[in-house]
């Protein structure tokens, strides 16, 4: 029996100039307006910040990672304690990834067969299997608003072979993927083929074929250069059902952003505004900008006029090249602050620009972002 689904996607407005769509996830964890980008929180937190910083910045849906809350703290222990939402005090919507790509990278320590994944921790070196089922149970456990079905993810360079292979798993285990939710559990499903178009035209029909909650677009961001992936992403997403949301997973430059949205993509996710933080780079209009040049050491004001945040405002260039300088925490929190407001905004005037039907105007605003 088809059991009923907790979420909801209703799609609002579509852009005239391209296949952009304005609509709203509703979840049982409030509504999610969309297209979104999701911050990471790989284990439970978005690194440097905590869940009101992340509320205050506007954000509704965060992502979390299944292999390593499964082997630290534990999904049973999560769900003793109440659930991730109350275990990291989170009020908005949660996203877990499946674990499959964690495992996948790890390519020197599993083993894939048809049944599931063999991997060893890369905490303690102990034995693990996932398989669909256990992937899906680990999710219900945490309590999630979406889980993400186990699929096969190949790396980039690979053969069309095993492009193949990756998507005759991924079709495999679908079916069992939906076995395995809980009541009100919601599930998305993945398309995977690589760069090849006759792969991802069949895997996303049969995707879109099996009851799954959501779409997502898999395999790309994986280390193919950006000419191959925008093709893969247009051909790909319109293939897929218009009555459920549309996830394009680990893509998070905002050039891809805008791009895939134009393709009529709802949801992202990526670790660049967090990692770059830690790493002196700021999100502006005007690109990138290292806070670290010898330019900032004496710039009493922002790096870009155009992209000043609540959030750090009262903090000059000059005293963030400091902190990066003497190796204080508080640099990459603030950056990180700084990077997240800057998506935030972005994904905020996207969905404006959408309603407004004036999609021109905002390509050229972030033309050079």
């Amino acid at each position: 029996m088809l059991r009923m689904t907790s979420i909801r996607y209703e799609l609002i407005a579509t852009c005239p100039h391209t296949g952009a769509r304005r609509g709203r996830i509703h979840s049982p964890n409030g509504v999610i307006e969309t297209p979104c980008f999701m911050p990471v929180g790989t284990q439970g937190t978005v690194k440097t910040i905590g869940s009101e910083d992340l509320e205050a910045l506007g954000f509704q849906l965060i992502l979390s990672n299944t292999y390593h809350l499964s082997l630290r703290p534990g999904s049973d222990l999560v769900e003793r304690l109440g659930g991730l939402h109350k275990f990291m005090s989170w009020k908005g919507a949660i996203l877990t990834d499946s674990g499959g790509y964690q495992v996948m990278s790890l390519a020197h320590m599993r083993k894939i067969s048809d049944e599931g994944v063999s991997f060893k921790s890369h905490l303690d070196g102990s034995e693990h299997f996932l398989t669909p089922e256990r992937s899906i149970q680990i999710q219900g456990e945490l309590g999630v608003d979406i889980s993400m079905a186990l699929d096969v993810c190949p790396p980039y360079p690979c053969t069309r072979e095993e492009a193949a292979e990756a998507m005759r798993l991924t079709h495999l285990w679908a079916p069992r993927n939906i076995a395995a939710k809980r009541e009100h559990q919601a599930v998305f499903g993945i398309v995977q083929g690589g760069v090849h178009e006759d792969l991802r035209r069949e895997s996303a029909a049969f995707i879109s074929d099996q009851p799954f909650d959501g779409y997502a677009v898999g395999g790309v961001s994986v280390g193919e250069p950006t000419e191959m992936q925008y093709p893969v992403v247009k051909f790909t997403a319109p293939l897929l059902p218009v009555d459920k949301p549309r996830y394009l997973m680990g893509v998070g430059h905002p050039q891809d952003i805008l791009h895939a949205v134009g393709c009529g993509i709802d949801m992202f996710d990526c670790v660049l505004p967090t990692r770059m933080a830690r790493h002196h780079a700021l999100y502006t209009l005007n690109g990138r900008v290292n806070v670290m040049g010898k330019k900032w050491a004496e710039f009493d004001g922002p790096v870009d006029e155009g992209s000043v945040f609540p959030a750090t405002e009262r903090y000059s260039a000059a005293y963030m090249r400091h902190l990066f300088k003497a190796g204080e925490p508080l640099a990459g929190r603030l950056a990180t602050l700084h990077n997240l407001a800057f998506y935030a905004r972005l994904m905020q005037e996207i969905r404006e620009a959408i309603e407004t039907q004036s999609w021109p105007d905002l390509m050229a605003r972030y033309a050079n972002a």
